[in-house]
C-alpha cells in the first residue's frame, strides 16, 4: 500500500513538472532577458524534477522538453530547424540525427542532473552547495550535448546553413558553448538553487506527515 502511494505521488510529481515544461516551452515565460542574451528556462523543471524525483523522472521530463522543441521546430521552422525536426530533414539518416539532438540530448539533462545530485548527496554535500552545481551542470549538459551532436553529426549541414566553411564550424560551436551558454547556466544555477531549496523543504515536510 505504501509502495502504491509512493508511485502515485511520483507520477503526480512528474505530470506536474511535465506540464510546467510544456508551459515554459510554449510561452514567453520560457525565456529570461539577460543583458546580452535571452536565456531559456525550459530545462529548469527538468533539472528540478531530476533532483526531487530521481534520474528516471528527469529523463521523462527531458523527453517532454525535446518533443516540445521538435514540435516548435516543425511548425515554426528556423534556419537550424533541420537539426531538431525529423520532419524537415531531407534524409532518413538526418531524421534519426534530429531525433537524437532534439529529444535524446534533452533526456541526458535529466539523467546527468539526477545522477549528479545523488552522487553529491552521497558525499553529504549540503543542499545549498549541491543545488548550484547541479543547476549549472544540468544547463551546460543541454548546450554541450546539442552543439556537440550538431558538430559531430551535422557539421556540413550546419556549415551550409550558417554560410561558412566546415573548418569554421568548430569555432562557432565552441563560441556558443563558452559564450552565451555560460550566462544561461549561471541563470540556471540561481533559479535551481532558489527554487530547489524551497521545493526540497516542501517535499520533506509532506513526506514527514
Amino acid at each position: 500500500m505504501r509502495k502504491k502511494k509512493y508511485d502515485m505521488r511520483w507520477m503526480t510529481g512528474v505530470a506536474m513538472m511535465a506540464a510546467l515544461v510544456v508551459l515554459l516551452a510554449n510561452t514567453p515565460l520560457g525565456m529570461i532577458q539577460l543583458p546580452i542574451i535571452k536565456a531559456t528556462t525550459t530545462h529548469i523543471p527538468v533539472i528540478l524534477g531530476a533532483i526531487l524525483l530521481g534520474p528516471m523522472a528527469g529523463s521523462i521530463l527531458g523527453a517532454v522538453f525535446g518533443l516540445c522543441s521538435m514540435a516548435s521546430n516543425t511548425f515554426a521552422p528556423t534556419l537550424l530547424s533541420f537539426a531538431f525536426s525529423p520532419f524537415i530533414s531531407p534524409s532518413v539518416a538526418g531524421a534519426v540525427k534530429a531525433v537524437w539532438i532534439s529529444v535524446g540530448c534533452r533526456v541526458m539533462i535529466g539523467l546527468i542532473s539526477g545522477w549528479l545530485w545523488l552522487g553529491l548527496k552521497k558525499m553529504r554535500l549540503p543542499d545549498l552547495a549541491a543545488l548550484p552545481v547541479v543547476g549549472f551542470v544540468g544547463s551546460m549538459t543541454n548546450t554541450v550535448f546539442v552543439m556537440g551532436s550538431i558538430y559531430f553529426l551535422l557539421r556540413p549541414e550546419y556549415a551550409q546553413a550558417m554560410g561558412v566553411g566546415t573548418d569554421a564550424v568548430f569555432g562557432l560551436v565552441l563560441g556558443v558553448i563558452t559564450g552565451s551558454s555560460i550566462l544561461e547556466a549561471l541563470a540556471a544555477l540561481v533559479l535551481v538553487t532558489a527554487l530547489g531549496k524551497v521545493l526540497i523543504h516542501v517535499v520533506s515536510r509532506r513526506a514527514g506527515r
